[in-house]
């Protein structure tokens, strides 16, 4: 089954399915030693990690599986990052959450921003019951992100994976349905 990837708005936000014109972008995004000093994969060295990005976008979407869009400013179309939904499972009616933004956008609340549409978008289209998340324990910002939308910690995956040589562990947080609540979340202004 299909899963269409939607274009979301908000107050300061514009978020929309990947094109093969966001690849200098997502490359300068996922190159990036800072940014993805947290993750559980080194930073991109190629070019063409950015166009397969692009294209496992329209994959999952192909295949039903998950929905990535690009998070733009809306007052001036910059790039900030992305935010999207995979592991998507219609039948547990559940997903998992993920996004990555630049450096220079972070503390400004667009992630939060971000997120928030994508789970209004996976609670009220998608039906969705469950969203997990998971975050690298030092990672302290992204999971107050996930923490002022109503995520709670779940438990601690321990040695979960390496990030930059270096065993680490992970958190998991998960958002039922019954504990979303759309209006708590209000945008920052810049």
């Amino acid at each position: 089954m299909t899963l269409a990837t939607p274009v979301l708005h908000t107050a300061r936000l514009r978020l929309r399915p990947f094109t093969d014109a966001d690849t200098d972008s997502l490359f300068a995004l996922h190159s990036s030693t800072h940014v993805m000093r947290y993750w559980d994969s080194p930073p991109w060295t190629e070019r063409a990690r950015a166009r397969r990005f692009v294209e496992m976008c329209r994959t999952m979407a192909d295949d039903g599986t998950g929905a990535r869009v690009a998070i733009d400013r809306a007052f001036d179309g910059a790039f900030v990052g992305w935010c999207g939904l995979t592991a998507w499972d219609e039948e547990r009616r559940s997903a998992s959450l993920g996004y990555c933004l630049g450096d220079a956008m972070w503390g400004h609340g667009f992630a939060t921003e971000a997120a928030h549409a994508v789970l209004r978008w996976a609670f009220d289209t998608l039906d969705l019951n469950r969203v997990q998340a998971e975050t690298d324990t030092r990672n302290v910002a992204s999971a107050r992100v996930l923490e002022k939308m109503g995520f709670v910690r779940e438990g601690t995956l321990r040695e979960d994976c390496v990030v930059n040589g270096e065993v680490s562990d992970s958190w998991i947080f998960g958002l039922l349905r019954r504990e979303w609540q759309p209006s708590a979340v209000q945008p920052s202004r810049p």
